[in-house]
């Protein structure tokens, strides 16, 4: 989601505009094309719901870049929230701006234990459910990857570039631990109901939440033996975040394929 020339993640939603002026090029170094948005203030806000904003918008983005295919990459300090106050060149600054706080960590416990807890259920499911190998390319992991696009409305993906919501259901039917996951985006200022694939005949039960990113720690992430199950047929996800169920399949049925939802 960023790297080391831009800016940070947290700032990603702290900052419409780069604020460069420290490095004596009256701001005009750096890129202007950095796609962020402050949540409704530029900066530091001391407003505890903005905060609450930013910090769900933060975990939306590393949701979206640790369940992708593929080898993800964090920028070193995104996990804490570290900030270089909107500069986003500061090759220039070995000071303050561009070092790492450590305090960072006990301020943004919440957040750390998220992408923590995020990264070892990855690397536990990618194990465990042979949803990918580290032998192929990542053109062959999306050639087999198995999984169907919906909108609020299952089959339905929005595509339009006005859209605020999208849903996948991604299907794993090999390894130990075979399973369904399925992730709703809901990027819109009001909350959707999203409607929920029905349960395949080789489910072990129905749907569980892992993720939801409008949660308070630690009900935002949840462990497989602790996750709550979901009984509805929709679910209503909150504005501006992300919500992924799963289910788990019983591995005596083999392939876990079930025919597209055609609706």
């Amino acid at each position: 989601m960023t790297c080391h020339d831009g800016f940070t993640l947290n700032d990603l939603v702290f900052y419409n505009d780069k604020h460069n002026e420290a490095n004596g090029e009256g701001n005009r170094d750096g890129s202007d094309n950095n796609l962020s948005w402050n949540c409704g203030v530029e900066g530091p806000a001391g407003d505890a719901e903005v905060d609450r904003l930013r910090r769900r918008q933060i975990k939306n983005f590393i949701v979206i870049l640790l369940i992708s295919v593929g080898t993800p990459m964090l920028q070193m300090g995104d996990e804490m929230r570290r900030s270089q106050r909107g500069n986003n060149n500061a090759y220039c600054q070995d000071n303050e701006t561009s070092w790492l706080d450590w305090g960072l960590l006990a301020r943004s416990r919440d957040l750390f234990l998220f992408v923590r807890t995020l990264i070892a259920q990855r690397l536990r499911w990618v194990e465990e459910s042979g949803v990918a190998s580290f032998e192929l390319s990542l053109n062959e992991l999306l050639r087999s990857a198995e999984f169907d696009w919906h909108g609020v409305r299952l089959g339905s993906p929005d595509w339009a570039d006005n859209s605020h919501s999208i849903a996948l259901t991604i299907r794993s039917g090999r390894g130990r631990l075979p399973f369904w996951l399925h992730v709703m985006f809901n990027a819109y200022w009001e909350a959707l109901d999203f409607d929920l694939p029905p349960p395949p005949a080789t489910a072990i039960e129905g749907w569980r939440r892992w993720i939801d990113t409008s949660r308070e720690s630690p009900e935002d992430i949840m462990d497989v033996s602790t996750a709550p199950k979901v009984e509805e047929t929709r679910y209503r996800v909150a504005p501006r975040s992300v919500t992924a169920l799963f289910l788990r399949i019983d591995p005596s049925y083999g392939s876990s394929q079930p025919a597209p939802v055609r609706l």
